[in-house]
């Protein structure tokens, strides 16, 4: 077969308009499960303070002489904590000449990229407060730096060989890494319990997620459907049933995945000097700039409310 003699085809043509279709696909997650579990709080200063506080051990011994004068009973003094808040920012800048282009998939260049950079400063602050970044002061020329939850988690905690966490600066040591199993994770767990703490969730990597939905406490893949008809099966097992309450596996694609921390929610927050915030700066030539910013810090209400299973094979 041949093509017939002087056709014009598809190849010859040159006015032929491009096919490109008016949607972009964008698979990048957005989701932070620790954010958006804790609480959110108000900062008034850089240097965020709080206060925590715990009851006396029992006193098996406490009889009393009928009459007694009664004498006062020792008070401990309440403990201040404090930490730093961090400014984060994203700056979107669009010339004059991109913005007024026709474009495929958005009608302006500057408020898709705002969006974006939102979703990114977002995933920025999740990876940040889910680290082991310590606190730092900062100066005029160095970046003040809050301290994230590792840091913070002192008090329950298990580390693998010459893993340490320091009781005074927060500063992570990472250790041999070691496959992640109930056999660890059920001593940090009552700990956590002895403590006084009432955690919820189980905060995981992608891999250790996998790991830990093959422990034998986790519940049951189904549940009795109280309907007439089939059971429900469950595809996901996340729910861990523990000796002291039962927690949720949830799966963070910004934490350390070598780190499983085991949180009580309403112990933590987020407390905000300046909530992100979208403010146009002034023009200094043909474009225009955004930028997007938030000051914040991690308020560890009681960090012995909490724990984590550190030093995981991932």
């Amino acid at each position: 077969m041949a093509q017939p003699t002087n056709t014009h085809d598809s190849y010859d043509a040159l006015g032929t308009r491009e096919d490109l279709t008016d949607v972009i696909y964008n698979i990048s997650p957005s989701d932070c499960p620790f954010m958006s579990a804790i609480g959110r709080s108000k900062a008034s200063n850089t240097l965020h303070e709080w206060q925590t506080d715990s009851l006396a051990s029992p006193d098996g011994s406490n009889a009393q002489i009928e009459g007694d004068d009664a004498a006062g009973t020792a008070i401990a003094a309440t403990t201040r904590e404090n930490n730093r808040t961090q400014i984060s920012r994203k700056v979107v800048v669009i010339s004059g000449s991109g913005e007024a282009t026709d474009k495929a998939g958005r009608k302006s260049e500057m408020a898709y990229n705002v969006s974006k950079k939102l979703k990114e400063l977002k995933r920025d602050m999740e990876t940040i407060l889910t680290g082991k970044q310590v606190e730092a002061t900062g100066s005029s020329t160095v970046a003040r730096t809050t301290r994230a939850l590792e840091s913070w988690l002192l008090t329950n905690k298990g580390h693998g060989t010459g893993g340490a966490t320091n009781s005074s600066t927060g500063v992570v040591t990472d250790g041999t890494a070691r496959a992640a199993t109930e056999v660890l994770l059920k001593p940090v767990l009552q700990s956590i319990f002895s403590s006084g703490g009432e955690p919820t969730t189980v905060i995981v990597g992608p891999s250790n997620k996998q790991t830990f939905s093959g422990f034998s406490g986790i519940a049951t893949q189904y549940r009795d459907n109280k309907k007439v008809g089939p059971a429900q099966i469950i595809a996901s097992a996340d729910i861990y049933v523990s000796d002291f309450g039962e927690l949720a596996i949830v799966p963070n694609r910004f934490s350390r995945d070598r780190t499983a921390s085991i949180i009580q929610p309403d112990m933590w927050a987020v407390s905000y000097l300046r909530p992100v915030k979208k403010e146009k700066l002034s023009k200094t030539g043909d474009s225009d700039r955004i930028m997007l910013l938030s000051e914040y810090c991690l308020e560890a209400r009681n960090e012995a409310s909490s724990g984590k299973l550190a030093d995981l094979t991932v």
